[in-house]
């Protein structure tokens, strides 16, 4: 069978899951800028209780294995609680929790490259900390994050091919489930990483655009 001729019986069945995976990826995504924003602003605290849970969460999350913690969601929470999770539940909230700790540690970096006469100047003039923190350093502490950011996303895009060991139909399951039934791996294979590397390509230079916009605002 021709690249071709796999194209044509395929094509709409691994479009759609190409569409499952952005989907997963901007959701979980969106879940793990607030667990980033949220832990971030921990570690950076002065109270050593909250810096101390940042720091908790970070390092364990960063030394589980996805594929670990993708079990561990999708078979582990149900046997536990008694509470049924789908594939794209599980899928998000492994993703969410994987990429959130690496936000954290972004959200950290941006923070801490605002000169401390920032905060100061903020809270000389009256402002609480968190106005300061909203309104003075975070702005400026995002373009600086923009990078590191654009980079998380890709990251987390191409981490959505481990929850193929979960079931969830993202691209590299459909692809699996096509190879079975026609066994042309090689061709089949060569078809999907092309697919990731359009996506990928596609919206790095989209960010890049992005970045370069809110540069100028500087």
């Amino acid at each position: 069978m021709s690249f071709m001729e796999l194209i044509r019986e395929n094509g709409v069945y691994l479009l759609s899951a190409m569409g499952k995976t952005l989907e997963l990826t901007f959701l979980s995504l969106i879940f793990a800028s607030v667990i980033g924003l949220l832990f971030g602003m921990l570690n950076v605290s002065k109270k050593k209780g909250l810096h101390l849970i940042a720091n908790l969460y970070i390092d364990c999350i960063r030394g589980v294995p996805l594929v670990v913690l993708a079990f561990f969601v999708y078979f582990g929470i149900p046997l536990a609680t008694g509470i049924r999770l789908s594939a794209l539940v599980a899928g998000i909230i492994a993703l969410s929790l994987n990429a959130g700790a690496y936000m954290a540690e972004i959200v950290r970096a941006g923070i801490q490259a605002v000169d401390k006469g920032q905060m100061e100047a903020a809270r000389s003039l009256g402002l609480p900390y968190g106005t300061s923190m909203r309104k003075v350093i975070l702005p400026q502490a995002i373009r600086t994050m923009i990078p590191s950011i654009i980079n998380q996303f890709i990251i987390t895009l191409k981490d959505t091919s481990i929850l193929s060991v979960i079931g969830f139909p993202e691209l590299v399951k459909a692809g699996q489930i096509v190879i079975a039934r026609n066994f042309e791996s090689f061709k089949m294979w060569v078809i999907i990483g092309i697919m990731y590397l359009v996506v990928i390509t596609v919206l790095s230079k989209v960010a890049r655009k992005l970045e370069r916009r809110l540069s100028y605002g500087k």
